[in-house]
């Protein structure tokens, strides 16, 4: 019996820590990447603006520790405290017996699942605070029905507390003070201590709450939101051009999990004890399924951590971290990861001679929404691209769609800076000063404030600066950015070095010879008397033989790159009339590294 009563609170506690463990190690750049796409600030104007839709508490509450995330570590901690918290409350509220606590592991789990599950959901979901929202929600609507239970019986109280709580709770917590609501309806018709009649006068007025009090609030509250949706506030929305239902699924189960435990869960009912082996069997089993459950649905796409560890050492300007990363890179990559990649080559100068010395490809995101770039990666590509105006655009009209988020002001602010908009930089920074994490780096942007030599002294806006040196447009990108970034830089000409290799590199990436040889010509005049790098000797010793229009005899190549020339040719022939797919797999061991490859068995990646 001993065994029976603490075995499943060390299991419970366990599992927890396992649950917390695995989120640690494994969604250490997610759950950081999550905050970033969040926003809290220390502002009385800020809790105003969240209470003007139902949930809105909530989901100030949420967003409140989905901040700690920037140290992942210390969120999760939070996250684990929380998830202790409700299944002490389910434990006491539904008299789940000390036995049979591991089975509250299944709400854990699900609320897990719905963290771990969103995959590139991340980048479009207008909720805020989406980590902990259904935690502290479920938790928050638990703890009414456990006061519900533990109100008196007599005179119609908990009638009178069931329509109080209504109206307190729909607007502080929206769908969770429903959903809180028809539990304490459920649990009345399994407390020995009400009457029949209070007990169909409770599901009564449940009912009629559940469905009025929203409609009220709408009429006149929150009229602003979607008639729709008033019974989901505090939910998220899958929805673009169609549904995604299949996001819904945790929550159904979520639901349903505590549905089955009001009405299963109302007393307590002695039975014969178990035989010890045959109940240590079920837990084994019960917890067995829990943790196949959790991994089952665990979102575990390389290439998708690929792109979230990229995307934090960008954030950091860290260079060789994104290079680091490209090196693990064991299949197809997206077309984020490439770009990431070439630009941490420009920087570090390494761009030339290893282009083409990672996988590259255009593996599809595996998720079923319709992924633009744009959303991913695109504003830190365009800024650190320098340009500036489509950064700063698509801020814009992303934190007006999805709303405002860390990443978005602190672009915003760095654009500003580099434009000389000292008043609408210093906008930005002071409210990323009434943040926690951020407002150190808001403090050390203000000394750029109307001081354009520190500004341009500065490495990392200095780099950007650099690129900077053509005429100030804005006009549309139809949010293909890769496309957009290399046919900016294919289309001009520059004297300085850095933004003349650019040019040339949007050349090779256009496979365009007409393109190639005026780049190539006066990138080779910048750089007189230094080696020209390996790629761009590949594409002029290549293009000189298919046309014959620039004399390449007495340019001077390195051997490797004739020497590969001529073998990749020579296997070309052997292997005429075979399929590009085919090819592509042939050659790729032996020419993978090379533009010979890219030209002829790299063309027509599809671009998002």
């Amino acid at each position: 019996m001993k065994i029976q009563k603490h075995l499943p609170l060390v299991l419970t506690v366990l599992c927890m820590a396992a649950f917390a463990a695995c989120l640690i190690v494994f969604e250490s750049d997610y759950l950081w990447k999550m905050q970033e796409l969040d926003l809290f600030l220390y502002t009385p104007l800020f809790f105003q603006q969240k209470m003007v839709v139902a949930g809105g508490c909530l989901s100030w509450l949420a967003t409140y520790f989905t901040q700690f995330m920037y140290h992942p570590w210390i969120g999760v901690l939070m996250l684990a405290a929380w998830w202790v918290l409700l299944v002490f409350i389910s434990a006491k509220t539904f008299r789940v017996s000390a036995k049979w606590l591991t089975i509250l592991l299944i709400p854990v789990a699900l609320l897990l699942v719905i963290d771990v599950s969103l995959d590139y959901w991340m980048y479009y979901m207008k909720l805020r605070g989406y980590l902990f929202m259904p935690t502290i929600g479920v938790t928050a609507a638990v703890a009414l029905v456990w006061l519900f239970r533990a109100i008196t019986a007599k005179y119609f109280i908990r009638t009178v507390f069931l329509a109080i709580v209504t109206f307190a709770a729909y607007p502080l917590m929206g769908f969770y003070g429903l959903l809180a609501i028809a539990l304490m309806a459920l649990l009345a018709f399994r407390l020995d201590d009400m009457t029949k009649t209070a007990k169909v006068v409770n599901c009564v007025v449940a009912v009629i709450l559940i469905f009025a009090v929203p409609l009220l609030f709408y009429r006149y509250v929150y009229y602003q939101t979607n008639l729709l949706n008033i019974y989901w506030t505090a939910l998220p929305i899958f929805c673009l051009q169609e549904e995604f239902k299949q996001y819904y699924i945790p929550y159904y189960l979520l639901v349903a999990f505590y549905v089955i435990l009001a009405l299963a869960g109302g007393v307590r009912r002695k039975a014969k004890p178990a035989k010890t082996w045959l109940w240590a069997v079920a837990q084994v089993c019960l917890i067995a399924a829990i943790a196949y459950g959790v991994w089952a649905a665990w979102y575990k796409d390389d290439n998708f951590h690929k792109e979230l560890a990229m995307e934090r050492c960008l954030e950091d300007a860290d260079w060789q971290g994104i290079i680091d990363v490209a090196k693990e890179v064991g299949e197809e990559p997206t077309r984020a990861m490439l770009m990431m990649k070439n630009l941490a080559l420009f920087r570090e100068g390494r761009i030339g001679d290893e282009m083409y010395h990672y996988c590259n490809g255009s593996k599809k995101c595996n998720t079923p929404l319709t992924v633009r770039m744009m959303q991913v990666v695109g504003k830190p590509l365009y800024f650190n691209y320098g340009l500036l105006n489509f950064c700063y655009r698509w801020c814009t009209e992303d934190g007006v769609e999805h709303g405002w988020r860390i990443e978005y002001l602190k672009y915003m602010a760095k654009c500003s800076l580099l434009n000389e908009e000292w008043q609408l930089a210093e906008k930005y920074i002071n409210l990323l000063k009434k943040t926690k994490y951020y407002k150190k780096w808001a403090i050390e942007q203000e000394k750029f404030l109307r001081n354009k030599k520190a500004l341009l002294a500065d490495k990392e806006y200095g780099a950007v600066a650099h690129l900077m040196g053509y005429e100030s447009t804005l006009n549309s990108d139809n949010t293909i950015v890769e496309q957009f970034v290399m046919n900016h830089f294919a289309n001009h000409d520059s004297d300085d070095p850095l933004m003349q290799e650019l040019t040339l590199v949007g050349a090779l990436w256009k496979k365009d010879i007409q393109t190639f040889w005026p780049h190539f010509f006066h990138y080779a005049e910048l750089h007189k008397g230094q080696h020209i790098p390996i790629h761009y000797q590949e594409a002029a010793y290549l293009y000189g033989h298919l046309e014959n229009q620039v004399d390449i005899s007495r340019m001077p190549f390195d051997p490797v790159v004739r020497t590969t020339y001529d073998n990749f040719m020579q296997k070309a022939q052997q292997y005429a009339g075979m399929s590009e797919e085919t090819l592509r797999d042939l050659f790729k061991s032996e020419f993978g590294h090379t533009f010979y490859y890219d030209y002829f068995l790299n063309r027509n990646q599809q671009l998002y």
